[in-house]
């Protein structure tokens, strides 16, 4: 795994220890955190491409952000 999932893993498991048996808790959190960094990172190529002048190229991320978020049911 790369460091950002295993940061993200720590913080589900560390949220959880009080139940830590609760596996299926914690493996839902962690899949949430994981579709949520991927709807940052279409944030990111977003403005970055709005930065550079590119706003019709932008709305590809934003699109995908949406794609993500409603597949997932996640905001």
């Amino acid at each position: 795994m790369n460091e950002r999932i295993r940061e993200l893993w720590a913080q589900c498991v560390v949220k959880h220890t009080k139940d830590p048996m609760n596996w299926q808790t914690v493996a839902d959190e962690f899949a949430l955190l994981i579709v949520r960094e991927c709807m940052r990172m279409c944030e990111v190529a977003e403005v970055g491409l709005l930065t550079h002048g590119l706003k019709e190229q932008s709305y590809g991320a934003s699109n995908a952000k949406q794609y993500i978020s409603d597949w997932f049911e996640a905001e």
